[in-house]
């Protein structure tokens, strides 16, 4: 009996889930330029109308502030609470100080394979190499070679990941 009410409790929180989960996804489907294929929702996330997704995207918890372009390629995760700034006050060319009313756009481009930690915030305009690895409470405010850890406030390599075992599983498509 008590294995019973163990299945039962456990197919009722997949399913609660599961729906909680469609109810996240749908306002991202919604507003985001174009959106692939797998995309996991698992917290309240924010994205802006040029932002486009590709395959295999789990987001727990992202933002996007401004209207810049962002380009989030396949087999990406984040953590909670991940940031991302697609934009800034105009504080060069404005009529006030210390900022208009007008906002410049800025560009983020994350290339595939990539891992964000939790409590990160990236600050346009900047691009993240394939398959690097951001570790949490980092703030990124430049490019991010390929292959790279990096961390801290500002963020910096601490290390490269091991290419050619990335490469293999990359050619074996083990992917997460």
């Amino acid at each position: 009996m008590k294995l019973i009410v163990i299945r039962v409790f456990k197919y009722v929180y997949w399913k609660l889930n599961y729906i909680r989960s469609l109810f996240l996804y749908i306002p991202v489907k919604l507003i985001a330029k174009s959106v692939g294929k797998n995309i996991r929702v698992n917290g309240v996330s924010k994205v802006n109308t040029n932002t486009i997704l590709g395959n295999n995207i789990h987001m727990n918890g992202l933002e996007i502030l401004g209207k810049g372009k962002v380009i989030i390629q396949d087999n990406f995760h984040s953590g909670k609470n991940l940031k991302i700034i697609a934009g800034n006050h105009n504080y060069d060319n404005g009529n006030k100080i210390p900022y208009d009313e007008s906002w410049v756009d800025k560009s983020i481009y994350i290339h595939e394979n990539v891992w964000i930690g939790i409590n990160v915030i990236l600050i346009g305009d900047l691009t993240i190499g394939e398959g690097a690895i951001v570790a949490a409470g980092t703030v990124v405010t430049k490019d991010i070679p390929a292959y790279s850890i990096v961390g801290g406030n500002p963020s910096k390599i601490i290390k490269s990941r091991d290419i050619e075992h990335y490469q293999k599983l990359k050619e074996l498509n083990y992917i997460f």
